[in-house]
């Protein structure tokens, strides 16, 4: 039993498989998923842009990212213009409605976060956060454009 309780890929996974069910839960209440989630604070840390421009900020599948903006569209939380510089392509802003809701996730997924890491102190927090980041950042080349 120590060989599992101890290998940290095994404990990588199954802290990641639970963070994954309590956050998509808690913005299935909000009626979100991740990909809103990432689309929206994309755009309001980094701007307006275009489909392929959000695509690789958020690492979305180009595939996938042109239905959450859809979706985002229809709910009037983006919103979808052709570039001056670039009638081809689609500038994507987001909308004062979309900045209500980006407030309302950053909320819920705070809690979450309370929850999941109820354990850990401050610091303990900030240690594992620092630790996930060099171990993502390092491994960033492999990411297969899910967020």
């Amino acid at each position: 039993m120590d060989r599992l309780r101890n290998l940290r890929a095994r404990l990588l996974s199954q802290a990641a498989i639970h963070s994954d069910r309590l956050v998509n839960e808690a913005l299935a209440t909000a009626d979100a998923r991740k990909w809103h989630y990432a689309v929206l604070a994309t755009l309001a840390e980094q701007g307006p842009g275009s489909q392929a421009q959000l695509s690789a900020r958020t690492g979305i599948y180009r595939s996938d990212i042109v239905a959450v903006v859809n979706e985002l569209t229809a709910r009037g939380q983006v919103e979808r213009a052709p570039n001056p510089d670039d009638r081809r392509q689609n500038v994507i802003t987001l909308t004062e409605a979309g900045r209500r809701q980006l407030g309302r996730l950053d909320r819920i997924l705070a809690g979450v976060e309370d929850d999941l890491l109820a354990p850990l102190t401050g610091p303990e927090r900030a240690e594992l956060t620092r630790l996930l980041t060099t171990l993502v950042d390092h491994h960033k080349g492999w990411t297969p454009g899910v967020s």
